[in-house]
């Protein structure tokens, strides 16, 4: 399309694309969030253990799944549903499998090492109903949203996986406002970029970006259900190192990203 004129000034404002409208979407995103969050509060004395079902219905389940609820709303509105979810226009290279394998197997690991009699059927069910909502609504804005509009603005994908992952990164610096310490926090967000370049890779090698959010949607659960159910054993211990291989697989992998969309367009 050539002229602005004959769409929305809603839509010409996004088609633009660029990392600062990118910043602004994942902001409006994140304050939106944190909104849904603070709206169940009142339901908190009524749950009890917030590790319970209710509680991961609560505080996990229903914000995420608004937040998704708002993203695909402005996806609609902004006509990009069949670019976010029909083929990626720019395929990977075959190393980056690498990417996909390491979070898979780690995944699978964890799985596998969860006592699943402690934890119990409600509370493993409502955490894999959490993960498909986080891997759907943080997919779909940061391997979605951003990673469209980074390249509506023509930059090269190096700039776009930077920048996607950088986005994913940030968000998950709220937690210092839920009273989690710094350090721990800092070490979050070194591992959650570096997972968000693996999902980046993960979106690029196969074409589609159902697959960083199915990879998603089993990692979460799989984090959480692990930590606080582990089972005995030397493999618990080894399906604890996901995290360092995730980062350090993400980190290295990132060197080899080349690549752009299209030339480069002007920005407004």
């Amino acid at each position: 399309m050539t002229a602005t004129a004959s769409v929305s000034p809603w839509r010409a404002f996004w088609e633009k694309g660029g990392w600062w409208r990118a910043l602004i979407l994942a902001a409006g995103y994140f304050v939106l969030y944190e909104l849904f969050s603070l709206a169940f509060l009142p339901l908190v004395p009524f749950i009890g253990d917030p590790e319970s079902a209710t509680g991961v219905l609560v505080f996990y389940v229903l914000p995420i799944l608004l937040g998704g609820i708002i993203l695909v709303i402005f996806a609609a509105s902004v006509g990009w549903l069949r670019e976010l979810f029909g083929p990626q226009p720019i395929r990977g290279a075959a190393w980056m499998w690498i990417a996909v394998v390491v979070v898979l197997l780690f995944n699978v690991l964890r799985f596998a090492t969860i006592d699943y009699s402690k934890a119990g059927f409600g509370v493993v069910a409502m955490w894999l109903l959490a993960g498909l909502c986080i891997g759907f609504a943080e997919e779909l804005l940061t391997r979605g949203l951003v990673v469209n509009l980074l390249r509506k603005a023509g930059y090269r994908e190096i700039v776009v996986a930077v920048i996607s992952a950088a986005v994913f990164a940030g968000l998950h610096s709220g937690n210092l406002l839920t009273g989690q310490a710094l350090v721990p926090t800092l070490i979050q967000l070194v591992y959650t970029f570096a997972f968000g370049i693996c999902m980046y890779l993960a979106l690029r090698v196969t074409g589609s970006i159902i697959w960083p959010m199915l990879l998603h949607a089993t990692t979460d659960p799989s984090i959480f259900l692990l930590a606080t159910y582990p089972s005995d054993g030397a493999l618990t211990a080894f399906a604890g190192l996901g995290n360092t291989a995730v980062v350090i697989v993400g980190l290295i992998l990132l060197m080899f990203v080349r690549g752009r969309v299209q030339e480069p367009t002007a920005v407004g």
